[in-house]
């Protein structure tokens, strides 16, 4: 395995268990198996080996989310899949990471920007789908596809945030709704056939 690979992995390890506040460098190096200036040497430090962290974790999730709404099953069927995406993204440690570097954001500009560029990624997907929704239903209502793709990308976001606090009811509540989603697309589709 490649020096950078062991580091992220390790990484991606130390973040989960103490939070972006609380990552050591050196403690992601003697996990890693390696000396502290390796870090360096291929991230530039802490925020360098988080954000690559993340760059390479979302290119993959977004790759997966670009596939899967490529298919030619219907649209309900794709987003209900979007769903269970999910639950794969909280048990891989991706939104911790994600939520982890959107906190850091707020106070350093340089990681904030980096942040809304990989959420860009998954909004520009969002909207294709919903220009894809738009035509097959003949309108969105009120909404444009880039209002759907900011609302429905937002709902997962927020979701995100509060699955992580933990508690079991707001858990419920956020992936009923999510999910009640796909009544609806499914009700647009069939009206629409």
């Amino acid at each position: 395995m490649e020096t950078s690979t062991m580091i992220m992995e390790s990484a991606r390890t130390c973040l989960l268990a103490d939070g972006y506040a609380g990552l050591s460098t050196r403690k992601v190096a003697d996990r890693a198996g390696v000396p502290l200036s390796q870090i360096h040497y291929h991230f530039g430090g802490k925020r360098g080996m988080v954000l690559a962290l993340l760059d390479y974790e979302n290119q993959l999730l977004v790759g997966r989310q670009r596939q899967m709404y490529a298919a030619t099953a219907p649209l309900w069927q794709r987003y209900e899949q979007a769903c269970e995406f999910l639950d794969d993204d909280l048990a891989s440690g991706y939104v911790r990471v994600l939520q982890e570097m959107v906190a850091a954001g707020w106070s350093d500009d340089a990681v904030a920007q980096q942040v809304l560029g990989m959420l860009q990624s998954w909004m520009d997907l969002l909207e294709t789908v919903a220009r894809e929704a738009e035509t097959r239903f003949g309108s969105l209502g009120p909404f444009t596809a880039a209002d759907i793709a900011t609302l429905i990308g937002l709902a997962f976001l927020g979701g995100e945030t509060l699955i992580l606090l933990g508690d079991n009811d707001w858990t419920e509540r956020v992936r009923g709704s999510l999910r009640r989603v796909t009544e609806l697309i499914r009700a647009l589709e069939e009206s629409a056939a």
